[in-house]
């Protein structure tokens, strides 16, 4: 099938997980478009596996967003919209504002950035920051991709809440997902990409929340206006590109 590949690596214990992690890059990659149906069959076909493993992986992806269900036709790409796209912007930052709020306010004395386990864990977010920006500043969205998701993962990890951190990393792949399609169609990516990872991890150590909240809120702003253009008509009513934007304006997702 078209768009999906068989890993050797893949073992029946971790069956499940394994195809749903490659689909889920498949997606993430671009390779597989929205609206793009395939069975059960034919990845199990693809993985020569059984079924149950497939359907399993299939229906976790589902409940994750980026799939639709289909009892007839099988699965399908999910396929966002700009006005999905608004709700996730809307929905990340409500988190990230409140992650922002305590890490910086006085009284949350065990979430302080200077404790040593703060520190610590925000030293390591802000290695992985600065390999995102690298692979940003770059244009290579396959390897931003991967380090932008660590990144917000290990920074949620911080608050010592998972519930928060899993709710905060699906939004971070949904969003990537709904706009991955669109900078597949651009052909250079430089310049467009949000770099300001370190910036961001600079301003929470300093526990500059305002700061840390204008870095987030420039980035949303420019993603949207982006995005919108892009799906409007083209590469060409997006923002203008610039050989040196200011923090947090050359941004997407």
């Amino acid at each position: 099938m078209p768009g999906i590949r068989g890993n050797g690596a893949v073992t029946r214990s971790t069956l499940r997980q394994q195809i749903a992690d490659a689909l889920r890059d498949e997606v993430l990659a671009g390779r597989l478009q929205p609206g793009q149906e395939f069975t059960v069959k034919e990845i199990a076909d693809q993985y020569g596996v059984s079924a149950t493993p497939v359907r399993e992986a299939l229906v976790d992806l589902s409940a994750q967003g980026l799939l639709d269900a289909d009892q007839h036709r099988g699965f399908r790409v999910h396929e966002y919209s700009v006005d999905d796209f608004r709700g996730m912007i809307e929905a990340r930052s409500l988190v990230t504002d409140g992650m922002f709020h305590a890490l910086t306010v006085g009284h949350m004395s065990h979430l302080q950035p200077d404790t040593p386990r703060i520190a610590a864990t925000l030293a390591g977010v802000r290695r992985r920051g600065e390999e995102a920006q690298r692979a940003a500043l770059a244009g290579e969205v396959t390897v931003l991709i991967g380090y932008d998701l660590r990144f917000w993962r290990e920074l949620g990890s911080v608050f010592g809440n998972p519930y928060l951190t899993d709710f905060l990393h699906r939004l971070r792949v949904q969003t990537w997902v709904c706009v991955v399609q669109h900078l597949r169609r651009l052909p250079d990516l430089r310049g467009l990409l949000w770099s300001e990872h370190t910036d961001l991890v600079d301003a929470l150590s300093r526990r500059d929340a305002d700061a840390a909240r204008a870095i987030v809120e420039s980035y949303n702003t420019h993603s949207l206006s982006l995005v919108e253009g892009l799906t409007a008509g083209g590469m060409g009513k997006g923002p203008a590109r610039r050989e040196s934007p200011p923090p947090g304006a050359d941004t997407l997702p």
